[in-house]
């Protein structure tokens, strides 16, 4: 695909998405039920948390096991920080800046220690559970930072709610629910736009042939970092919308978690960012429905589905649909055009 017919499909999505964004706002808060809605805010807290991996590895090229664990400091220092300073405007910069500060330093020794995919993945993978042992670890009245006990493994329940910009109003459920759309579709607008850019697209350059693009200049090791700090701190915001629909607690680091956003993308199409979004609200549901049947680990269920898309649809849905839709309209192009061609022979 050309730049140009790029930057008009890129627009063209975003122009959707604010479409959809803007239906979900006006219909959901007043037609579905309250649990329906503070379930679909927990759904837009995942979308994002499934697009910080969408950009780091479907476009830069940077396979990390361990993205839970920008997800859960996210969280944590927005439970800690609004504690300590009563005002949840402040500490929701935190959330974000924590786990991008945490993955500058972290992504300088992997990119520029010059570590193979491999590694990478296995030492992300290692952070995350070190993480998630450690916050276990944190029970007991000894274990503060400042005035926020961490909780070992209950977590912190008395998170506070998101109030209003510097007040102490906190947003009520249909009104988190708009902030929650609000924040994933300006997430896939970032993203979106982000991948058109030079920086961009000299990301996915050094993703496709990493030699070849620092021979034509480009510093690699530099490109990869940013993305991966960009990816660590939209994984702490998708942390902070978690943490006001459930609350804070040690299994955001948790290897389940950290498999299922690896899912989410695999299923929903590597390489796509509505993809894995979609694959993560339907995925979110089916788990749910199979919970409350209590027939199977739903877990199963989501190996199960993982080694199917890996075996018959490697290239995930959202490929997958737009090469079948393509194939249709090819053929529905070709049948409408054959009367002329046998008219003009």
């Amino acid at each position: 695909m050309t730049f140009p017919a790029l930057l008009r499909a890129s627009r063209t999505h975003v122009a959707l998405a604010a479409i959809a964004t803007t239906a979900a706002i006006l219909i959901l808060p007043t037609a579905a039920p309250l649990y329906t809605l503070i379930n679909i805010t927990l759904y837009m807290s995942m979308g994002v948390f499934a697009l910080s991996l969408a950009l780091l590895w479907g476009y830069g090229g940077i396979l990390c096991f361990g993205q839970s664990a920008f997800f859960g400091l996210g969280a944590y220092a927005y439970a800690i920080a609004a504690l300590n300073f009563g005002d949840t405007t402040l500490a929701a910069g935190f959330a974000v800046a924590v786990p991008a500060i945490f993955a500058a330093g972290l992504g300088y020794f992997l990119f520029y220690g010059r570590l193979s995919d491999v590694y990478l993945g296995v030492i992300t993978l290692t952070v995350t559970l070190i993480l998630f042992k450690l916050i276990n670890s944190t029970g007991g009245d000894a274990w503060r930072i400042g005035t926020a006990r961490i909780g070992g493994f209950n977590g912190i329940p008395n998170t506070p709610l998101l109030t209003m910009p510097f007040t102490t109003v906190p947003l009520s459920p249909p009104q988190m629910f708009v902030f929650a759309t609000g924040a994933l579709f300006s997430t896939y607008a970032l993203c979106k736009g982000l991948i058109v850019t030079p920086f961009g697209r000299a990301v996915i350059a050094v993703r496709e042939n990493e030699m070849r693009a620092e021979l034509l200049g480009y510093n690699a090791r530099r490109l990869k970092l940013a993305v991966f700090v960009i990816a660590a701190a939209i994984a702490g915001l998708a942390g902070l919308l978690f943490a006001n629909s459930v609350f804070v607690s040690p299994t955001m680091f948790s290897l389940s978690m950290a498999a299922q956003v690896l899912i989410w993308v695999v299923v929903g199409g590597l390489g796509t960012l509505f993809g894995p979004v979609a694959a993560c609200f339907a995925l979110q549901i089916a788990t749910v429905a199979l919970g409350k049947l209590g027939l199977v680990d739903p877990n199963i269920v989501l190996g199960v589905v993982l080694i199917i898309f890996v075996v018959l649809v490697p290239g995930g849905i959202q490929p997958a649909l737009t090469s079948l839709a393509r194939r249709l309209f090819d053929a529905d192009r070709r049948s409408a055009t054959s009367p002329i061609r046998e008219a003009v022979q």
